[in-house]
C-alpha cells in the first residue's frame, strides 16, 4: 500500500514552479526522504501534503484521502514537526506532551503512558527542567515525541536535523530510525548523510522537479557513475599503482588514507579489472589482502543528478 501519493502536483508563486509537475509514492512502513538542495520544494511538498497550501493544480492523497477535501482525515493519522518548532518555555517535557495530547482529546490513562513511554523514547524521561533550558537537540527530540502523541500512522519531519551538531544529529536519527516498520516516516533534507544512513526510499527533488526517486541502492546502482574498486597488498603497493596505471580500464587512482598498502581506483571496466588484478599481483611477487568494489556514496549520486538536471 502506498501511504501517500501525488498526481502531477504542481505549486506556483507567481511565475515561480516551487512544484512542477511532481508525481510520486511513498510506501507504507518506510523511511522516505525528500533530497535536495535548498529552495528545491522540499518544505512546499510538505505543506501541501499538510493541507496548509494549495496546490495551483494537480493532486495528492494520504491514505487515499484527499490532502485538500479531506483534511480532518489526513491530519487524524498524521503527526507532523515543523523545521522550526515552538514550545511553551515554562513547560516541563511531560506537560508539554500531556498538551499536545489534550488537544486529540486522549483520554487518561492513554494520555499519561503515551506520554512517559515517548518521553523514555526521546532520552527524556524524569527530566524535571522547563523546556527552555533544552539544548537544541534535546528540543527536536521532544518535538518528534509531540509529533507522535496522537500514535499516527504517518511522522512528516521537515529538515528535523538541520540545525543541530554531530551528537545531536546522531540521537535524533536514532530516533527515527527506531519507528521503521512502526510508522510511516517522511522527512525533508538537504543533508545527504543523514538520509543515506536511514532512509528506505529517496525522492530527489530539484527546482520544484522530481528528478528520481527510489531505493537508495537503485540510485546507486542507476546512478552511481563509474565504479571504484580497492586494492590492498601486503607490500609494494607503489608497484602495483604503476602498473594498474597502464591499464586501460584504470581512470584514476588516489591512496587509502589510513592504508598504506592500498589505492582506490576508478575503473571503466569492472569486469576487465576482476580478470587482471590478480594477475597484476601475482606478477609483482607480493600477496592481495582485499579486492573489494565500493558503492558509490548517495552524495556522489546525488551530485551526478542534480548536475545534469541544471
Amino acid at each position: 500500500m502506498n501511504v501517500v501519493e501525488t498526481r502531477d502536483l504542481t505549486k506556483l508563486y507567481g511565475d515561480v514552479h516551487a512544484l512542477d509537475g511532481v508525481t510520486l509514492t511513498v510506501p507504507e512502513g518506510s523511511v522516505f526522504g525528500f533530497l535536495g538542495p535548498n529552495g528545491a520544494g522540499k518544505t512546499t511538498m510538505l505543506r501541501v501534503l499538510l493541507g496548509l497550501a494549495r496546490p495551483t493544480s494537480g493532486g495528492a492523497t494520504i491514505f487515499g484521502h484527499d490532502v485538500q477535501s479531506e483534511r480532518d482525515a489526513v491530519h487524524a493519522r498524521v503527526g507532523f514537526l515543523p523545521d522550526v518548532p515552538g514550545f511553551y518555555p515554562w513547560m516541563t517535557g511531560e506537560e508539554f506532551l500531556r498538551f499536545a495530547g489534550s488537544l486529540f482529546g486522549i483520554p487518561e490513562p492513554t494520555l499519561t503512558e503515551r506520554a512517559h513511554a515517548l518521553l523514555e523514547m526521546a532520552g527524556l524521561a524524569g527530566n524535571p527542567n522547563p523546556v527552555g533550558g533544552y539544548s537544541r537537540g534535546m528540543k527536536q527530540r521532544l518535538g518528534i515525541a509531540q509529533a507522535l502523541i496522537n500514535a499516527p500512522d504517518l511522522l512528516v519531519l521537515d529538515e528535523p536535523t538541520s540545525a543541530l551538531d554531530p551528537l545531536g544529529r546522531a540521537d535524533v536519527l536514532t530516533m527515527i530510525g527506531s519507528l521503521r516498520g512502526r510508522t510511516t516516516v517522511l522527512f525533508s533534507s538537504h543533508l545527504l548523510g543523514d538520509v543515506e544512513r536511514i532512509c528506505d526510499q529517496v525522492a530527489v527533488l530539484d527546482r520544484g522537479r522530481l528528478v528520481v526517486q527510489g531505493s537508495v541502492a537503485e540510485l546507486r546502482r542507476a546512478h552511481g557513475g563509474s565504479t571504484t574498486v580497492r586494492i590492498a597488498v601486503t607490500e609494494g603497493i607503489e608497484r602495483v599503482v604503476a602498473a594498474v596505471e597502464g591499464s586501460s580500464w584504470c581512470v584514476r587512482h588516489a591512496p587509502v588514507a589510513d592504508d598504506g598498502q592500498a589505492t582506490d581506483v576508478v575503473v571503466s571496466d569492472l569486469a576487465a579489472a576482476r580478470r587482471a588484478v590478480p594477475g597484476i599481483v601475482a606478477g609483482l611477487g607480493v600477496g592481495l589482502r582485499r579486492f573489494d568494489e565500493l558503492e558509490a556514496s548517495l552524495e556522489e549520486v546525488f551530485v551526478g543528478l542534480v548536475g545534469v538536471n541544471r
